[in-house]
């Protein structure tokens, strides 16, 4: 590894590769607008900043060019809408992912389809941050939900005994008792 500064907001992919560079550091969870977008409200103090590092690994290949790869490894919090009771959950993300760059568009289609680790276009002004965030969006839970809803869930239109603990009572036995109260049920 050498000493040198890194920009990640512009880093050269293939001299940082070459060097085994390495930087980290943290972004506040807001300044990535799109992971921030859509987040329930949460005071600034209360969301965790997004800790990040980049690693960077030239890989000798024999009869070939040398690779050259990057790990991203992330630690950040989603803040979310549970989809159960409908109040803000924070969901914890981990990434740790190498990704391997290539010099032009046809190399990155034809390693693409090939292998599991992502493939992109090397560049000497690679953004990091949103390389990161991109990766952030991924891991983010299709459907966001807390272990165990803080709150009953109620259901709508339903009368307030037919509340549940989604962990507690299957949802066809609230179905079965609203049958039996409204008379329809079968003996």
């Amino acid at each position: 590894m050498t000493s040198k500064t890194w920009n990640p907001l512009r880093l050269d992919v293939a001299a940082f590769a070459r060097d085994g560079g390495y930087f980290e550091g943290s972004w506040p969870a807001q300044a990535l607008t799109r992971f921030a977008q859509g987040a329930p409200e949460c005071p600034a103090e209360e969301w965790p900043p997004v800790q990040w590092s980049v690693t960077g690994e030239e890989r000798v290949v024999t009869g070939g060019a040398s690779q050259w790869w990057l790990r991203l490894q992330v630690r950040a919090q989603a803040q979310q809408t549970c989809q159960r009771c409908l109040s803000p959950v924070a969901v914890p993300l981990e990434i740790d992912r190498w990704t391997q760059f290539v010099r032009d568009e046809a190399e990155a289609a034809a390693l693409d389809a090939e292998q599991e680790e992502d493939v992109l276009v090397a560049s000497r002004n690679f953004d990091c941050k949103e390389w990161l965030e991109d990766e952030l969006l991924l891991a983010l839970p299709i459907v966001p939900m807390h272990e165990r809803c803080p709150s009953p869930v109620a259901l709508k239109d339903a009368p307030p005994e037919a509340a549940l603990e989604p962990s507690e009572k299957h949802p066809f036995a609230v179905l079965a008792a609203l049958k039996r109260k409204s008379g329809t049920g079968s003996a």
